[in-house]
């Protein structure tokens, strides 16, 4: 109950007074079960909202050091497990635990941008669903010790390694020019170079070599063959060389049959086959040159 203060008032000046009134100071009535249900909803509220904190910080996992998987450390923040980031992320740097490996995950793709003062992409790398796209002015791609292996620019692009593989069954079509010191197969394997629908030029300032120590080596063409020395010759170095379809003269000897033939050359630098004679035939068999 609260305390009633009571006052009296005497009425001294006026004669004839009916005595000391009595006057109640304090809230009664409607106003006083209302206040009663104020201050008791108040205080539920007050254990709602403490068993909800409560619980709050026991789900969360709130600790001194941090909140779940996430710890305040010396050095920065440290997330264990998966963690989703709905929002950019912008962090200095990123690493995984020591012996652990460093996973990213998106439904579409994952996407890194390195921006200048002025927040301008300088390099961006895409990974998506159907290709890895990079862009900046230069590619490169190099060993532990730091030895390149390859480097893509405007102007070239520069294969460091030592040997180059391609393993594609079709080979691989370079639709300009190459430049390179060696080109061979593997063990047991065929080297082709081939040009389907142009011309296929070898050059080289000291010399182009080509051996095949442990097979054979032809050169196919569908109209000329051209072996051109300019200040040089041409040297065939071998135990047999067969020309099997050289034409042949129209001289025969009187007799049998010869089975020997001479090669004869045209002024225009054309061979031809002619029956050998006693002496030379290949004055007799002008008409091939023609």
């Amino acid at each position: 109950m609260m305390p009633q203060e009571q006052y009296t008032h005497h009425r001294s000046t006026m004669p004839g007074s009916e005595g000391p009134q009595v006057y109640k100071v304090g809230i009664y009535g409607w106003r006083k079960r209302c206040l009663y249900f104020f201050v008791l909803l108040l205080m539920i509220l007050i254990l709602v909202n403490l068993a909800m904190t409560i619980w709050i910080l026991k789900v969360m996992n709130f600790t001194i050091d941090g909140m779940g998987n996430l710890r305040i450390t010396e050095k920065g923040l440290k997330l264990e497990g998966d963690s989703e980031f709905l929002q950019p992320l912008y962090a200095k740097e990123i690493q995984s635990r020591p012996g652990n490996a460093l996973y990213f995950k998106s439904a579409r793709n994952v996407t890194v941008n390195i921006l200048n003062d002025q927040t301008k992409v300088l390099t961006q790398l895409i990974t998506g669903p159907k290709a890895v796209e990079a862009y900046g002015k230069k590619f490169e791609v190099k060993t532990v010790s730091g030895k390149l292996l390859f480097s893509a620019d405007d102007n070239e692009v520069v294969v460091g390694a030592e040997r180059l593989r391609v393993l594609g069954a079709e080979g691989t079509v370079f639709p300009k020019s190459i430049e390179t010191p060696n080109v061979r197969a593997e063990p047991f394997k065929e080297l082709r170079l081939e040009s389907p629908t142009r011309s296929l030029v070898m050059e080289a300032p000291k010399g182009v070599e080509i051996n095949a120590e442990a097979g054979n080596m032809e050169a196919t063409c569908r109209t000329e063959l051209r072996l051109e020395s300019k200040d040089g010759e041409i040297k065939l170095d071998a135990a047999k060389i067969r020309l099997p379809r050289l034409p042949h003269g129209s001289y025969t000897p009187t007799g049998t049959r010869q089975k020997v033939f001479e090669i004869c050359v045209c002024a225009n630098g054309r061979l031809f086959l002619s029956q050998a004679g006693a002496g030379s035939t290949c004055q007799i068999n002008t008409s091939v040159c023609l």
